[in-house]
């Protein structure tokens, strides 16, 4: 399992969600990562994944 990294900014660039969490691919991270954005409340956010290689896996805007 490969880590990854959720940050979700606010329109001032302060950060609301900086989380870990595991996935077995950047499939599935991605995944994850996009149903972490819609549990929590952050779809309309400015969010970001990235694997713990630095590869980024959502970029949303």
């Amino acid at each position: 399992m490969e880590k990854y990294i959720i940050t979700v900014f606010e329109k001032d660039g302060s950060n609301v969600l900086d989380e870990t969490f595991e996935a077995k691919d950047d499939r599935e991270a991605k995944e994850i990562g996009n149903n972490m954005l819609k549990e929590k409340g952050f779809s309309d956010h400015t969010a970001r994944v990235v694997s713990s290689a630095g590869k980024l896996i959502i970029f949303q805007r």
